[in-house]
């Protein structure tokens, strides 16, 4: 095959998975099918086998990718240097940077501050096809049987996830985070998050996620009101 050529098929496979990233965290894995994914990413279903072994080969690698644009995410942040949680409002007071009083750890605080705030956020709750395949999938990973793809790549998500919480928590000045209690937190988000989708619509919801929020934020100065405004939900 021609460089080219090889060079198209990889941008189109990718276009495939991005696309299907998208549908099933949107409507779940059963509920998207070859035709529904190839279409979305602008292709005929014909060349399907050209790029995927089978239904199963992509969703799997679509639950992979969903969870790299999330760490991808949570890394940007820890990398910020004014990393902060937006709540849209201007306090006038300017950033810690601005004012001089901005430290790595202050930084750190923020970035974490900043992402369990999205995160828990309506914007994440109301925005599955770009929020987190962790709270997305976890229903049709639990469901695959053992050793299905989606279920390993599911698994490999979370640990990748697990590993993101603790560099995040790392910059926030922990420099020894505890894996346990950084599973509980992770648990606890996302557990919430799923709450908040199935009573989307009922008050309940929102009472969910600003009850968690404010759980595991505690006392942090610049807790925000739960509409942070992300280009990626959560």
């Amino acid at each position: 095959m021609p460089r080219a050529s090889r060079a198209e098929a990889e941008r189109h496979r990718e276009q495939v998975i991005a696309a299907t990233a998208k549908l099933v965290r949107t409507h779940g894995a059963d509920k998207v099918s070859v035709p529904q994914a190839m279409a979305a990413a602008g292709l005929t279903h014909g060349g399907f086998y050209r790029h995927f072994a089978s239904k199963d080969d992509l969703i799997a690698q679509a639950c992979s990718a969903a969870f790299t644009e999330r760490l991808a995410a949570m890394d940007d942040l820890a990398e910020s240097k004014d990393a902060g949680p937006d709540t849209g409002e201007d306090t006038g007071q300017g950033t810690a940077e601005d004012t001089g009083q901005g430290t790595g750890e202050d930084r750190g605080r923020g970035a974490r501050a900043a992402f369990l705030a999205t995160y828990l956020s309506t914007l994440h709750r109301d925005n599955p096809a770009l929020g987190c395949a962790a709270a997305a999938l976890a229903v049709d990973a639990a469901r695959a049987e053992p050793g299905d793809p989606l279920r390993r790549a599911y698994a490999d998500g979370m640990r990748n996830l697990v590993d993101g919480m603790e560099r995040l928590t790392r910059k926030s000045g922990d420099t020894s985070p505890d894996e346990g209690t950084i599973l509980v937190e992770l648990s606890t988000m996302i557990g919430a998050l799923l709450l908040s989708r199935a009573c989307a619509g009922d008050d309940l919801s929102d009472r969910i996620l600003t009850a968690v929020r404010d759980h595991v934020l505690g006392d942090d100065e610049h807790t925000p009101g739960g509409k942070g405004t992300s280009k990626t939900a959560g």
